[in-house]
């Protein structure tokens, strides 16, 4: 679980209390819900935040380097770091699952699923999406002069919405890896890699105040 302390969008987000718990909190319930994981393990370059998650049944071996806990730093780079120095101890996984802390209406289920679809399909990754809101063929880049001219293909203007193909986006609860291919592949989305569809309600990734608010909505909502 990757938590590091220097979130700009909102501060300390991981940390921050929705309903009277730590966001943390809920992907640590949930994994240990799961009843899957040989190792919980909670990442972070802050001692409160290790604190926190020790005491929420989370595993802080170590904390994350500076260097891995930037805006720039990527969460692969610090799952790699992790493993490393895992097998500095002489302890080896041979599969890796990611649960960021800013999707926390994912359930147990979701982890659950996710796992079963990668053994049945012998998946090298699985990554969990949903649907996206509005589909992206009605998007376009806009430049200073804001003019609309060819935004949107006129072909697809003409198509009624229902005609329209389903996109899905990556929405950040659930992913597992083989932590061979995570080392050895170029480029993780391959044949081999899997999309755990997951509804929309459950897919919140909080970024902003707005996010945090609706996260808190649906939790309670959910008696969570």
């Amino acid at each position: 679980m990757p938590a590091r302390s220097g979130s700009k969008g909102l501060k300390d987000k991981n940390i921050k209390e929705i309903n009277k718990k730590p966001l943390i909190y809920y992907a640590i319930k949930e994994a240990k819900k799961s009843n899957m994981f040989d190792e919980i393990m909670l990442s972070t370059d802050s001692v409160l935040y290790a604190d926190i998650g020790k005491k929420l049944g989370a595993s802080v071996p170590f904390l994350r380097d500076d260097s891995l806990s930037t805006d720039t730093a990527s969460t692969w780079d610090v799952v790699k770091d992790v493993l490393k120095r895992y097998e500095e101890k002489n302890i080896y996984f041979d599969t890796v699952c990611i649960l960021q802390p800013t999707s926390p209406l994912r359930i147990s289920e979701d982890i659950v699923k996710s796992y079963d679809m990668f053994k049945e399909k012998d998946a090298n990754f699985v990554v969990s999406v949903c649907e996206m809101d509005h589909c992206p063929l009605w998007s376009n880049t806009l430049d200073d002069t804001l003019s609309m001219e060819n935004f949107i293909d006129k072909n697809i203007i003409q198509m009624p919405r229902q005609e329209l193909p389903t996109y899905y986006r990556i929405n950040g609860a659930v992913y597992i890896i083989k932590t061979k291919y995570l080392f050895e592949a170029k480029d993780i989305y391959s044949s081999k890699s899997y999309a755990y569809i997951m509804p929309k309600t459950r897919s919140i990734d909080i970024d902003d105040i707005v996010d945090f608010k609706l996260a808190g909505i649906l939790l309670d909502e959910d008696n969570r």
